[in-house]
């Protein structure tokens, strides 16, 4: 288990108005929508959530690190769970040809609505309780979907994981270093239900048997 750092050019793109998403807004009830994993999550006002999910390549850079730090051949078998769209996998198979590829999400809309060069190869399901055989992938992957979950659907989430994994694994959370951080994750999250420091993350790994490598995203 060990900290790697892939997606903080992605993160660390992206302006956020901290103060002024919610400004006149009862952030609940965008809170409340958002967590349909519907067309306003994805497709509609910023308020809800992405405010417009369409591919744009960002996630490229990301694949190649990815695959270089883990020496994936052409044909690596690969798990992307919250996998929304397909970006990332489409972006594996754009630079692994044969790759056998795979992604699972909670969000119906989102699967029915991915690139269409993946989209076969993508299921709705929940990470609680993965659709796959043991050890079916040599890379399984989750970017800011597993704190999502709350505790005990989260520990059989990376049990899940662990099953399936015949040898990789990586995991991103949204976490927290300092009171400033908090303040700004807490206040543009709108589906998060596991918020812990680095330290703490690493701990509830521990006690759930995660043994993969993981990164943390904080909103500074």
């Amino acid at each position: 288990m060990a900290a790697v750092n892939f997606i903080q050019q992605v993160h660390r793109a992206t302006p956020r108005d901290y103060a002024g998403r919610f400004a006149g807004e009862d952030k609940a009830i965008c809170a409340t929508v958002a967590k349909n994993f519907g067309r306003e999550y994805f497709d509609d006002q910023r308020k809800y959530g992405y405010g417009g999910y369409g591919y744009d390549g960002r996630w490229l850079p990301v694949a190649k690190a990815i695959i270089a730090h883990y020496h994936l051949p052409d044909d690596a078998r690969i798990l992307d769970i919250g996998c929304a769209k397909g970006f990332l996998l489409h972006d594996f198979a754009q630079l692994l040809p044969t790759a056998q590829i795979a992604g699972l999400d909670i969000s119906s809309y989102a699967i029915s609505n991915a690139l269409r060069d993946v989209k076969d190869h993508l299921l709705v399901g929940n990470a609680v309780s993965l659709p796959y055989p043991d050890k079916s992938f040599d890379l399984v992957v989750s970017i800011n979907s597993l704190h999502n979950l709350r505790l005990p659907d989260l520990e059989r989430a990376l049990f899940e994981i662990e099953r399936v994994a015949s040898k990789h694994k990586y995991v991103v959370m949204d976490s927290y270093r300092n009171e400033r951080e908090k303040v700004n994750l807490l206040s543009w999250q709108l589906t998060c239900e596991c918020f812990f420091t680095p330290d703490e993350w690493e701990w509830v790994f521990h006690k759930c048997g995660y043994t993969g490598d993981y990164e943390f995203v904080c909103f500074e």
